[in-house]
């Protein structure tokens, strides 16, 4: 094999050195000041390896294509409060096209939610049911009515026991049911949503958040705060980038909270850490979350307006737990805001991809701080965050809401139903 220096076409002949050289000054300066010019060293890439998948055989493969997220810290800092101008930088640097495309086959566990044809049409014995909602206190009035379900089959959900009778199902919230039942009388179905709850053994129909529950029921749907305040800011908060709201202090909860908060500017609401000045201070710092219809203020009424002024919300769920994923992480997601997650280790089979900021993927808190601060002065990036409501990327999440409380009559119904109502074996 011939000498490389005596290839005249080597870059590394004597005739090119000379040349060279004032290009290997160039490249030296640009990689010591590029990082200053553009505002500051990359920050610490967060992002899990995303569980893309193949199709076919169902093996990992990798991914190439980058999208804003996967470029935090390569552009120059830009702080921005217009989220729509945001949208539009975005849509041209970016766009759709390729955010569908990365996420084509993103993986998810599909087992973590109840689809919404559990029952089928040939397992229901009544053509009808009806479920006498008799100890309730959260579950909201307006899922009273008269429902048409899958399969011909109808559903009436009341509160009033004269209309339910008589009643195939008494529906439980508050208090437990009587441990035995005869042939003749209604189910019981007890539902609990907290993580902790687990079946007594004495209900006929257990429903709970997780899908291995008879009927499962998320906390996905908009039911949970149909009496909010629904308006949504148009502008981003600059100043103060993240919210939280607690009214229950848990320790370990609060703990977690205070050494995230003191490294970025926030609002602290609600009873636990609070920085504002009071639990229902949110109509005054934001008039256009005060509510005609409700003249006194409460600190949930407003949950939704006030965390839209701000580009970040901090969710924190009370149990790390599988698939306990709450009102506080789907609150901030309906209200336009980014969660910054503390919960389920498999949050992402729940969200829509690249929704959330997932806080297990960080090495400490001053790391998640360095990296939201990054990313509210990020436009382009921020907007990524969104793309999945605009660009209809979802995942399990159309699944997760299809799994909520909004449809829990019906899909309580079609359970009821299957095990024959009134009629089912006596549990004596």
């Amino acid at each position: 094999m011939a000498n490389s220096n005596s290839n005249p076409s080597s870059i590394f002949s004597s005739n090119h050195i000379y040349y060279l050289a004032p290009l290997l000054t160039v490249a030296i300066a640009l990689t010591l000041f590029l990082p200053s010019f553009l505002g500051s060293s990359p920050p610490p890439s967060p992002s899990p390896s995303l569980p893309i998948s193949d199709k076919e055989d169902n093996t990992e493969i990798p991914i190439n294509i980058t999208t804003a997220v996967d470029s935090i810290g390569t552009r120059q800092r830009e702080p921005f409060s217009d989220l729509k101008l945001a949208y539009d930088r975005w849509d041209s640097e970016v766009g759709c096209s390729q955010f569908r495309e990365k996420f084509r086959r993103w993986k998810v566990n599909a087992s973590v939610v109840q689809p919404a044809d559990a029952v089928g049409c040939s397992e229901l014995k009544l053509d009808h049911v009806s479920v006498w909602a008799k100890a309730v206190s959260w579950v909201p009035d307006i899922l009273d009515g008269l429902y048409e379900c899958r399969c011909g089959l109808s559903c009436l959900w009341t509160q009033n026991e004269v209309l339910a009778h008589p009643a195939d199902v008494e529906f439980y919230q508050a208090l437990g049911p009587p441990e035995t039942r005869k042939t003749g009388e209604p189910l019981r179905a007890f539902i609990d949503l907290e993580a902790w709850r687990q079946p007594s053994k004495h209900e006929d129909i257990f429903i709970s958040y997780h899908s291995s529950s008879d009927v499962q029921a998320t906390y996905a749907g908009k039911t949970f705060r149909i009496t909010h305040s629904y308006h949504i800011a148009d502008k981003k908060r600059e100043d103060v980038l993240v919210y939280w709201s607690s009214s229950r202090c848990i320790g370990h909860r609060d703990a977690t909270a205070k050494s995230f908060l003191s490294l970025v500017p926030h609002h602290s609401f609600g009873h636990c850490l609070n920085n504002v000045g009071g639990d229902d201070i949110a109509p005054t710092m934001y008039p256009d979350c005060q509510m005609e219809d409700n003249p006194v203020p409460h600190w949930w009424d407003h949950l939704h307006c006030a965390m839209s002024h701000y580009k970040f919300v901090l969710a924190i769920e009370n149990t790390w737990t599988e698939s306990y994923v709450t009102e506080k992480l789907f609150y901030a997601l309906e209200a336009g805001a980014v969660p910054i997650y503390f919960g389920a280790p498999n949050v992402w089979d729940l969200v829509p991809p690249n929704s959330i900021i997932d806080a297990s993927k960080f090495e400490s808190v001053e790391k998640l701080a360095e990296y939201i601060k990054a990313v509210a002065e990020d436009p382009v990036a921020y907007a990524e965050f969104h793309a999945w409501r605009r660009c209809g990327v979802l995942g399990n999440y159309g699944k997760v809401r299809l799994a909520s409380l909004d449809t829990l009559p019906c899909r309580l119904c079609e359970f009821a139903s299957k095990k024959g109502g009134r009629n089912a074996p006596s549990t004596q």
